[in-house]
């Protein structure tokens, strides 16, 4: 069991899905996001905090065992607020760690690292980056200060590449990159308890059927996914109707991201 597990994100949807079953997980759960922290429980130590204020970043990470950072914007926005929190942010977050005896960190990287890959390729945890927005590169960087942190300092972290975390798959392209919550907090158990982890890439996703991703590389962290994205194929083909083979939600493996425009600062987002 982990000490204290700090928490980043922990207003946002993911955040608040996950928080309950993780305190089963840790003593104290040190909940953080520059929102508002919704149905905490008396004993959550809970702080509000901007990631891009290096001295509250500082002061959040301060006796945590362990870092679950799920912080940051995860959609594609004009850049400003993709390099505050996700860029900035990520760096005063290694820094605090490295202050503070290196926590050990899973950091929520997302499949848009590679989103312009055809859904046709099964890929590595090496192939090369090709993202598909200002948002998928904001998490290239932070693949990229995590390996920097543990090559110069050893610090440990769990490169986890998210698909689709919802509580079911939702369309036709979350049949393969579907990722259970129950998957989740088993691999998040297996990233802060195997003995040793170094700075892995893991796919996150489920054992879906229709897969891009082979996590054949991560034996050794003992973590198997049990759900599949195929038990929901019926119900979506039923409900769901099939977009055309050329469209990016079935085209790219960064589905819809691949389309999107550069944002620029008051433009409406699609």
């Amino acid at each position: 069991m982990v000490k204290r597990l700090l928490i980043t994100g922990a207003a946002g949807t993911l955040g608040r899905a996950l928080t309950p079953q993780l305190r089963e997980f840790a003593e104290i759960l040190r909940l953080s996001d520059i929102a508002p922290v919704p149905e905490t429980l008396p004993g959550d130590e809970v702080v509000q905090c901007d990631l891009g204020d290096a001295a509250a970043v500082d002061a959040l990470v301060k006796d945590c065992d362990a870092i679950l950072h799920l912080g940051g914007i995860s959609v594609e926005t004009p850049f400003a607020p993709i390099l505050q929190a996700n860029i900035i942010g990520l760096y005063n977050l290694y820094e605090a760690a490295r202050a503070h005896g290196q926590p050990r960190i899973l950091f929520a990287s997302s499949n848009h690292t590679i989103g312009f890959y055809p859904q046709t390729e099964r890929l590595t945890a090496d192939v090369p980056f090709r993202p598909d927005g200002l948002y998928g590169v904001s998490k290239v960087f932070g693949e990229a200060i995590a390996r920097m942190y543990f090559e110069k300092f050893g610090q440990e972290t769990a490169l986890v590449r998210i698909g689709s975390c919802t509580a079911e798959p939702e369309n036709h392209r979350m049949l393969a990159s579907w990722f259970s919550r129950g998957d989740f907090l088993s691999l998040i158990r297996a990233v802060f308890t195997v003995p040793s982890l170094g700075c892995p890439v893991i796919w996150g996703a489920s054992a879906n059927d229709a897969s891009w991703w082979d996590n054949s590389h991560l034996d050794w962290l003992g973590w198997t996914p049990k759900d599949n994205a195929e038990a929901y194929r019926d119900r979506i083909d039923a409900s769901t109707p099939r977009p055309p083979a050329d469209a990016p939600l079935m085209k790219y493996q960064g589905g819809v991201f691949t389309q999107f425009p550069i944002y620029k600062e008051g433009e409406p987002r699609a």
